[in-house]
């Protein structure tokens, strides 16, 4: 569908939501003048002209006039977005395809993806059960997006989410880069417990002054040690603790690719020569 087309059928769309709400363009114009004094923006008023004019698709009209449009008309902005070529439901899966370098921290706070879908390398079939034990080549369909609410049985909506960045290695090939991970905020303290081999010593996500790391720490005399994989080869970084480096929480969860992405193999040998 080309633009003129999606503008048609908007504006055909559009007017058809505010007949069958009783109003005319005048009174959408005199409604929409609260909306622009309240936010103290002329953006967000919708003249006469323009509500005929965006109705008989003249052209496509700005984010300020979109949220008017979707709170007067009582619809949701996405939606109203939408019939003008806007998919705002593609925004993780855009978000998500463009790998970033740094290791990040995806939307800070659970409470504000809660209603959101987060990016994981599996979309499962209708009708999969978690409780259920069975083979995965049956239950994945494709890599793509997960909505939070199917990912209850691992308590994501109150954890914190972190990205591993393409280009840290700290802790591969546990932790492989492009992975996303599962972090505990309650979990913020380096834990004593003794632990018998790497795969059950607690691994942390951590905050520092230029970015973040996922890696295993340890408290050494009022300094953080940021400790690598051996595999990976590097050295343990050493910060004043917690002036230099916070603990956001210990990782609980991780979901990664197993296969290894282009920039590891060419690593690995490269260590072979």
């Amino acid at each position: 569908m080309n633009a003129h087309k999606t503008n048609l059928v908007a504006g055909k769309w559009l007017k058809a939501v505010r007949v069958r709400l009783g109003l005319s363009t005048r009174d959408v114009q005199e409604m929409s003048k609260k909306i622009a004094a309240l936010k103290q923006n002329q953006e967000f008023y919708l003249s006469h002209n323009w509500i005929t004019d965006i109705e008989m698709d003249k052209f496509v009209p700005g984010m300020f006039k979109l949220y008017s449009v979707s709170v007067l008309y009582h619809r949701r902005f996405s939606e109203v977005a939408s019939k003008f070529g806007l998919q705002i439901g593609d925004f993780n899966r855009d978000s998500a395809s463009i790998g970033l370098p740094r290791t990040h921290l995806l939307n800070g706070r659970a409470e504000e993806v809660e209603s959101e879908n987060v990016a994981v390398p599996v979309e499962f079939k209708a009708g999969f059960r978690f409780e259920k034990t069975n083979l995965l080549a049956r239950v994945v369909e494709k890599w793509d997006e997960v909505p939070v609410g199917l990912l209850q049985h691992l308590d994501l909506r109150k954890s914190m989410y972190g990205y591993v960045g393409l280009e840290d290695f700290t802790l591969f090939p546990i932790i492989r880069p492009g992975s996303l991970v599962q972090i505990d905020a309650s979990q913020r303290k380096v834990s004593n417990v003794k632990w018998k081999n790497e795969y059950e010593r607690p691994i942390y996500f951590t905050e520092l002054r230029d970015g973040y790391v996922c890696s295993w720490c340890e408290v050494d005399r009022g300094q953080l040690l940021v400790i690598p994989h051996p595999y990976a080869q590097l050295q343990v970084r050493r910060f004043d603790y917690p002036s230099q480096a916070e603990i956001v929480g210990r990782v609980t969860g991780v979901t990664m690719r197993i296969v290894g992405e282009r920039k590891a193999e060419r690593r690995d040998a490269s260590r072979e020569k």
